[in-house]
């Protein structure tokens, strides 16, 4: 039988992009905020044994304050985040030394709460016989390779579309990966990842990363279009 998992939650975003006069995670959608609607989804996968929420420190008795009015269950920690995703995963990642190498972690961006229970578990499941995967889908759209240093972008490469995925999370791992990988890319001060999947393939490129498919639902909530579309799909979805 399958072990559980941890699920770090990283709700650091400020919503510049979204214009809103708060962080984009605490925006009621559809009745509840969109870190609650997130939650929702860890709290009733029973393959999730806890969550852990990291954010700013400003943040941190909002999250609080959300954790007790829902009553969340699960929610053990609301830690301080760093200055940038990457910072916030090793701040999670000094909270775990207490826990095995082999321990499942699953890391996701607390402003998609249309993940459902059934790609958290599977996740989860699949963390069995790897030691690193990623959520992602395929994409319909052709990627460019764009030359953006001058004041004209242009195209300097087409990839293959059939082999190009769009990274969505969750990403899990067993712990002991992770935390190797992210020691390393903390003496790396020229890298700037933009996901955990990224730091595992750059420092332990020895390490496969599995892929388990996502769903176009998946969206990340960065801008005020993202915000309407959360809003329509969380009125009828299901965990």
């Amino acid at each position: 039988m399958t072990t559980s998992a941890i699920a770090v939650l990283l709700a650091g975003g400020i919503g510049s992009r979204m214009g809103a006069d708060q962080p984009k995670q605490f925006l009621r959608v559809a009745g509840r905020e969109l870190l609650a609607h997130t939650v929702d989804v860890f709290e009733a996968c029973d393959r999730v044994d806890q969550i852990r929420l990291y954010l700013p420190a400003t943040h941190r008795s909002a999250a609080t304050d959300l954790v007790d009015r829902y009553g969340y269950r699960k929610v053990t920690v609301i830690g301080e985040g760093g200055t940038d995703r990457a910072g916030s995963v090793r701040c999670a990642l000094a909270d775990l030394v207490d826990q095995p190498d082999d321990r499942k972690i699953l890391v996701h961006d607390a402003v998609r709460p249309l993940v459902d229970v059934a790609t958290v578990t599977e996740c989860v499941n699949l963390l069995d016989r790897v030691s690193a995967l990623t959520v992602a889908v395929p994409s319909t759209d052709t990627i460019l390779d764009v030359d953006s240093g001058s004041s004209l972008p242009t195209v300097s490469g087409i990839p293959d579309r059939s082999r190009m995925w769009r990274c969505q999370t969750p990403q899990g791992f067993r712990l002991g990966v992770l935390a190797r990988a992210h020691r390393a890319a903390a003496a790396d001060p020229d890298f700037t990842p933009t996901d955990d999947g990224g730091v595992v393939r750059r420092y332990l490129p020895e390490v496969p990363i599995a892929v388990v498919d996502g769903g176009e639902l998946n969206i990340k909530v960065t801008h005020p279009v993202d915000l309407r579309l959360a809003e329509s799909l969380l009125r009828d979805r299901t965990l």
